[in-house]
């Protein structure tokens, strides 16, 4: 018996000692996984961190290139390179040019689709860990792209307004770096991407009511999608717009939610668009023109020669200046006119040898300067007028064998073929518009909306001084507006004329590059593309 006892001790000691062992080995065998799990976490830490140093380095070189355009307009004389030292690791970074600006087609973002002199660089950047070398090397490619402004519908520098009576179906793109507030009597249509540097909402910014006609957008797959949302509207006072915009329209209307950013002319020295107009400035149309009309002089540049043609001008009939020619009724004054006859100038063979012409009216005692055109229905070839006060066109203006033609102007006023300058001081009622045919981009100026005052939005951005009811007014080309007008800035009202038919068309022409009118603006944007992870190792070194 008493063996017995000790052969079962036995027994339960020896099951104890091998229970102790088994628990010692798999005490060991989670040490050792706690140990790798460790250093993997380790190794992974100073991925992350080696990674995140290089990101540093494709930023540094990035921001440096566009630092160097938005003070120069050129790309840095020496790109950079160089070496930081960031989270541990040593950074080597490198900007590389990859050749000449060339014309392409923007393939990515809100853009796509449109072409642009696409400049292109390559960074380079390896960040290498110094505690346990950590190495990773990313690849990116950085693009500035000039796109021109004409393959817009509509593009405003300020809010947008678009509050239609009448249906109106707008093809082509619509961009503003301010908001967007978009409303219709009847029916709104937009055929293409809807884009806003600020927020999109439905209805008015200032005074006025909302109107309950439907504003429909086409979404990816083409098909027009209402924003009308149950009893609502879907815009950025919904607390989901980010994800049921991209949802209902498939990413064609985006603003500041979804990161969209403002599209800028480059300029020397930032500041207002306006300068594009003004005289003695270095981002003015000024330069750029071979035929200047300015305080009265005529100066036509031939060969690399200026050449003063004012009094061939006048005597050929093809400038006259007149004071109190008519009145504008919007803003209560009589207009000093300088009236260019384009068929007779390009009759007399004074076409501008680049087809840019430039205007500026200063002269003392002319109280409301301004550049009128007569008879250009007909152009010979390409053209585009600048202007830094107010530009009218009288009657069809490229009507026949249209030519790539644009106007910048503190203000543009459109006068029918029936306009009668010495009705122009009489009710709206004695100046009946006819039929009037007009195919010219144009970038001009609006009188903003106040709390009392709506700036007429852009179905009103042409201006008219007739009465149009029922009658056409057919217009191609592309509307700008990119600032506030300086010198036509009475507000906007409806007294002085009635809308005409707005046979309104974006000119789908200008998808081409050749048929941009001469010097057409642009707007500068910056791209970041082709992202690659070269390689996630070790340095051996």
């Amino acid at each position: 018996m008493k063996m017995k006892v000790l052969q079962n001790r036995g027994f339960a000691t020896l099951v104890a000692l091998m229970l102790v062992s088994m628990l010692t080995l798999i005490g060991l065998a989670v040490i050792s996984t706690s140990d790798d799990e460790v250093t993997i976490a380790g190794n992974e830490l100073q991925e992350a961190r080696a990674f995140y140093a290089a990101e540093a380095g494709l930023e540094k070189v990035a921001s440096t290139i566009q630092a160097s355009y938005e003070a120069t307009g050129q790309p840095p004389v020496t790109l950079p390179s160089g070496v930081l030292d960031l989270n541990n690791c040593d950074v080597t970074y490198e900007g590389i040019d990859n050749g000449p600006a060339a014309m392409g087609i923007l393939s990515s973002g809100s853009l796509a689709g449109l072409n642009a002199l696409i400049k292109s660089f390559t960074i380079q950047s390896e960040a290498v860990s110094r505690i346990d070398n950590s190495k990773v090397v990313l690849e990116q490619e950085f693009q500035t792209a000039l796109v021109p402004i004409f393959q817009f519908a509509v593009f405003y520098g300020n809010d947008l307004e678009i509050a239609p009576g009448p249906t109106m179906n707008l093809i082509g793109r619509v961009h503003t770096n301010g908001n967007l507030y978009i409303q219709a009597g009847n029916l709104l249509q937009m055929e293409s991407y809807v884009t806003a540097a600020g927020n999109i909402y439905h209805g008015r910014k200032g005074p006025g009511g909302v109107a309950s006609g439907d504003v429909r957008i086409k979404d990816a797959n083409g098909n027009y999608v209402s924003m009308k949302d149950g009893s609502g509207w879907l815009d950025a006072n919904d607390p989901y717009w980010y994800d049921s915009s991209l949802a209902r329209w498939g990413g064609r209307v985006q603003d500041a939610a979804h990161g969209q950013e403002p599209l800028n002319v480059p300029l020397s020295n930032l500041g207002d668009p306006h300068k594009l107009i003004e005289r003695d400035n270095p981002d003015s149309y000024e330069n750029k023109a071979t035929l200047i009309i300015k305080d009265g002089v005529v100066m036509r540049k031939v060969g690399p020669n200026w050449v003063d043609v004012t009094t061939e001008f006048i005597s050929k009939g093809v400038i006259q200046f007149t004071a109190n020619k008519f009145m504008d009724q919007r803003e209560g004054v009589w207009v000093d006119v300088t009236e260019l006859d384009l068929q007779k100038l390009y009759a007399e063979g004074y076409g501008p040898q680049n087809g840019v012409i430039y205007f500026s009216d200063q002269t003392m005692g002319a109280d409301f300067p301004a550049l009128r055109l007569v008879n250009g229905s007909q152009l010979d070839t390409a053209l585009t007028i600048a202007s830094e006060n107010p530009v009218y066109t009288l009657g069809d203006f490229n009507s026949v064998n249209k030519k790539p033609a644009a106007l910048l102007a503190d203000a543009v006023t459109f006068l029918s073929n029936s306009w009668d300058d010495a009705k122009s001081n009489l009710s709206k009622n004695n100046r009946i518009a006819s039929t009037t045919t007009v195919n010219v981009s144009y970038l001009t100026g609006n009188v903003e909306t106040t709390s009392s005052n709506y700036s007429g939005g852009f179905e009103n951005l042409p201006r008219f001084l007739e009465k149009w009811t029922g009658v056409p007014f057919n217009w191609t080309g592309s509307a700008v507006n990119l600032w506030t007008s300086v010198q036509a800035n009475s507000p906007w009202n409806g007294t002085y004329y009635s809308p005409p038919i707005r046979n309104w068309q974006y000119d789908t022409d200008l998808n081409d590059p050749a048929n941009l009118p001469p010097e057409t603006p642009v707007v500068r944007i910056y791209q970041r593309i082709g992202w690659r992870q070269q390689d996630v190792g070790y340095d051996a070194t």
